[in-house]
Formats: structure tokens, C-alpha cells, sequence
């Protein structure tokens, strides 16, 4: 497969001496870098969206660590852990939800715990493996993906799951983009993913980036879509997957799966082994993140909505596995997810 011809956008970048990250809150009219020279500055673009997409945190997070290391001084990587440790922790806290985030930092941890007066140089290693691991995952996802869809399928994606929100190639647009190569997919539709609107600002251009034509709708019309019979599969990606299945991923995911299962469409989801949680049991026990209400009152920074109206704006939702019929991974598919197809494929700990 041509992974190239669909492989275009790097949106983060080490530079030597500082991280780059494409700002997304600026997409798709304004391509513009924000450099990080500080953990804290990767925190904050981690924070405020500049970065986005749990895979792309945690490669974010891990190059954070890296710089956090360039202010300190210590003998050995445990003494540097010590000392790095209310940075590390600044960063972890920039986003609850996304495992990843905890996931990329438990490994630049553990590596730090066993390097000796090369510390600084088995840190840059990690975070370098980190993101090159990540891509090679999203290639041989879009390929285990692309295989379960039949040719001529149109599909649904939400949110964005591409090179944006990852080292590149995407996850479940990456499959996407596989599918497309191999002639599978004949239409892709992306909803518009409100209130950030990653799928109308972002999967949509990075699609037009690749020549993939797609068409953008409304996320209140995505039923009325499903129902016309144009979508044989809704694909997404996914924040946090647990124990049983559930699968936390960008607010309105829910929605469209309980659509697709209405109307006998199918839900995939697709993410690295990295964003598996094995410890926590189920959607249950996940912290849902929610984001200032101005989010929802504004558009643009202008204010849409009258004054004194509330608004309640969670970023996430959970899919209970009951209604996702393949979980992609680059250790392998899981159909009909539940605790014991999940253990079978991961054991206890997924991430570790």
C-alpha cells in the first residue's frame, strides 16, 4: 500500500531544542506552529487544544518530559525522576481522560528508573520510540481495519482520528485511508463534531489534504443519513477503552452507535493498545472531562446564546460495548467486545 500518498501532515515535530506543535485551534485557514520550549508550555498547548487526540498527547507529554529534563540537573535518571516529578505531574494533569496521556508518562518513568548518567539521552530515546511506535501501530491498523469493510461501503467518521490527532496516518481515519487505497470505500462522510468542530476544521481538511473526497454533515443529521442506507459503517477512534469494552470517545460517539445499531450499520472503533485500559472495569469508573460552558455559548468567540442561559458541555461520552462490533488494535481485532474477548487479547494490563 502507498502509505505516503496518504501520509501528508505532521503535526508534531522535535526540533532539537524545542517541540512544535501545529496549532489546531487554527486549522483549516491558518497553518501556523506553536513552540513549546518548556514542559509547562506543553502542558498548556495540551490544555488548551492546541494538540489534541490521545495519541498525539501522550507523544506531546513525552517530548514535554524531555524538555522538563533540559532544566535540571541530577547523577542519574532516578535522581532526575525525583526532580522531574512535579513537571511530570503538571503535564499528566493537563488532560484527565486520555489514557494515553498517563500511559506515554508511566513509560518515560519506568525508563528513567533504570538509566544512569545517560539519562537525558535514554529519555529523548523514549519519547522518540514513542512516536515512531505509534505510527508503525496506525499503518498496521488501517490495514487489519480496512479488511473488514466490503468493497463499495460507504462510512461515517466523527471527530478527528487522523495525522492530526496522532504521529500520523491516524487511526480510525487511518483505516479510512486504508480502506480508500484498496478500493473498499466508496464514500466517506464526517459529522461536524460540535462544539470544537474537529470534523468540519480538521478530518475534512486533512482528507482534501489527500485528494479522499468526503462530504461533511451536520451531527443532527447523521440519523436521517444512517437511515438512507449510505453508511455500512460508522469508524472512530477512542480516548479510553476499559476492561469490558466501553469505549470513551469524543461527546456524541454514543449517539451515532446507538444509530448505527438502529439502522444495522456497524461500529468500529480504532486506537493504539495504548489507549486499552485493563484497569478500569468499565465506562462506569471513567472521569468525563467537561470544559468551560463559553464553549458551547459561543461561537468564535462571539456569544450566540442569550445572557443567563447555563450550558453543560462534557467533552466525552461512553459507548457501552454492546453496541461496538470490532475494537482495532495493532495487537489484533476484537469482535463483540466483552471482559473475556478483551482479556484474551491483553491480559491485565494493556498499556503496561
Amino acid at each position: 500500500m502507498d502509505f505516503d500518498r496518504y501520509d501528508r501532515i505532521r503535526p508534531i515535530r522535535w526540533m532539537g531544542d524545542h517541540l512544535a506543535l501545529l496549532d489546531q485551534r487554527k486549522l483549516p485557514f491558518v497553518v501556523e506552529d506553536v513552540a513549546c520550549g518548556d514542559s509547562d508550555a506543553v502542558a498548556a498547548a495540551i490544555r488548551d487544544l492546541v494538540v489534541r487526540g490521545a495519541p498525539a498527547i501522550g507523544i506531546s507529554a513525552a517530548w514535554g518530559a524531555v524538555l522538563a529534563g533540559r532544566g535540571i540537573e541530577a547523577g542519574d535518571g532516578a535522581d532526575a525522576l525525583s526532580k522531574l516529578a512535579p513537571a511530570l505531574d503538571r503535564l499528566q494533569a493537563a488532560r484527565p481522560t486520555a489514557v494515553n496521556l498517563m500511559w506515554a508518562l508511566a513509560r518515560v518513568r519506568r525508563a528513567l528508573r533504570v538509566a544512569g548518567e545517560n539519562w537525558r539521552e535514554v529519555l529523548e530515546c523514549e519519547a522518540r520510540a514513542i512516536e515512531a511506535e505509534d505510527l508503525a501501530a496506525n499503518r498496521h491498523m488501517g490495514a487489519l481495519g480496512a479488511a473488514l469493510i466490503e468493497p463499495g461501503s460507504g462510512v461515517l467518521t466523527h471527530c478527528n482520528t487522523g495525522s492530526l490527532a496522532t504521529a500520523g496516518f491516524g487511526t480510525a481515519l487511518g483505516v479510512i485511508r486504508a480502506g480508500v487505497a484498496e478500493g473498499r470505500i466508496a464514500r466517506v462522510f464526517a459529522s461536524e463534531t460540535r462544539p470544537w468542530l474537529q470534523g468540519a476544521r480538521l478530518t475534512v481538511w486533512e482528507l482534501l489534504q489527500d485528494g479522499i473526497p468526503a462530504t461533511l454533515v451536520g451531527d443532527g443529521a447523521v440519523a436521517h443519513l444512517i437511515k438512507g442506507g449510505q453508511v455500512q459503517w460508522v469508524i472512530v477512534g477512542a480516548d479510553r477503552i476499559c476492561a469490558n469494552g466501553d469505549v470513551a470517545n469524543k461527546i456524541g460517539t454514543y449517539s451515532h452507535a446507538i444509530v448505527a445499531r438502529h439502522h444495522g450499520a456497524r461500529l468500529m472503533v480504532v486506537a493504539p493498545s495504548s489507549t486499552v485500559d485493563m484497569a478500569t472495569a468499565s465506562g462506569d469508573d471513567i472521569e468525563i472531562e467537561m470544559r468551560d460552558p463559553a464553549e458551547l455559548l459561543s461561537v468564535g468567540g462571539v456569544r450566540m446564546v442569550a445572557e443567563g442561559v447555563q450550558a453543560w458541555n462534557p467533552v466525552f461520552d461512553v459507548t457501552p460495548a454492546g453496541l461496538v462490533d470490532a475494537i482495532v488494535t495493532e495487537r489484533g481485532v476484537v469482535h463483540q467486545p466483552d471482559a473475556n474477548r478483551m482479556a484474551a487479547l491483553f491480559g491485565a494490563q494493556a498499556g503496561v
